[in-house]
């Protein structure tokens, strides 16, 4: 595993989809205007990659010293054009429109291809995606931003979330939360914890929010993904492979 093999997964991935696109392309245009971020994590010989596309995000927790304390560690950088790092990379890359920056959104993505190449972005796609002006270059890129981390025995946990989550809480706030709980529900507890705080920014109940309608209450929170992962540094570093390899719990109703 190196960061070429990730990034030619990613590419291959893309192509993929494109291809499925351009088969459907007559009897289901619409598919041009979807997209998702992907957030990948792989260890491989006791080093930790991170590869990331999109505005998804993961944390290391990291025990500091003999204090019993954790910081917050971010591992992945975010493609969002809220950020003016994105927005100052969109104007490297296209010298030549002043207004490609317009709305705040991803910059990079699995799909969207509607925002990649100009032969999706014409009729039958909705007008609302269809750009005024002719594409003479992608908008949007499928490349991810990957980080090599090698492993320590002071790091304890990850957690992957979309950015649902950290709209709500801090990268600090999060690692808090799994530090301070048991193991068991450690990613529905943040998703309540985010959702708690999304109500409150609305002047509303917790209990008030969970009973709207899950299309509707999306004009009150983003959709929030989280997975958490607890390292045995012990397997890591003999390279050993536990029967399940992974044990995963799982709460749908949020």
């Amino acid at each position: 595993v190196t960061a070429d093999t990730i990034s030619r997964a990613f590419r291959a991935t893309e192509e993929g989809f494109t291809s499925v696109v351009s088969e459907l392309w007559s009897s289901r245009p619409q598919l041009a205007t979807v997209g998702a971020c992907c957030l990948v994590g792989v260890i491989y010989q006791q080093t930790l990659f991170i590869a990331n596309l999109g505005d998804s995000r993961v944390v290391l927790g990291k025990k500091v010293g003999n204090t019993g304390g954790m910081a917050a560690i971010q591992l992945s950088t975010e493609h969002n054009a809220s950020l003016e790092a994105i927005r100052h990379e969109l104007k490297e890359l296209h010298p030549n429109d002043p207004q490609i920056v317009v709305l705040k959104h991803v910059s990079r993505s699995i799909g969207d291809v509607y925002m990649k190449h100009a032969r999706f972005n014409r009729e039958p796609i909705n007008s609302k995606f269809r750009l005024p002006e002719p594409m003479d270059m992608p908008i949007m890129s499928a490349s991810p931003t990957i980080l090599a981390h090698p492993l320590h025995p002071s790091d304890s946990f990850l957690i992957f979330a979309s950015d649902g989550l950290w709209e709500h809480l801090s990268n600090e706030k999060a690692v808090d939360i799994v530090h301070s709980h048991p193991h068991a529900g450690s990613a529905k507890r943040l998703v309540k914890a985010a959702l708690q705080e999304a109500a409150r920014k609305r002047e509303m109940r917790y209990s008030d929010l969970r009973k709207i309608d899950k299309k509707v209450r999306r004009h009150f929170h983003d959709d929030i993904t989280v997975v958490v992962l607890f390292l045995n540094h012990d397997l890591i570093s003999r390279g050993s492979v536990v029967h399940p390899p992974v044990s995963m719990r799982s709460a749908l109703e949020h």
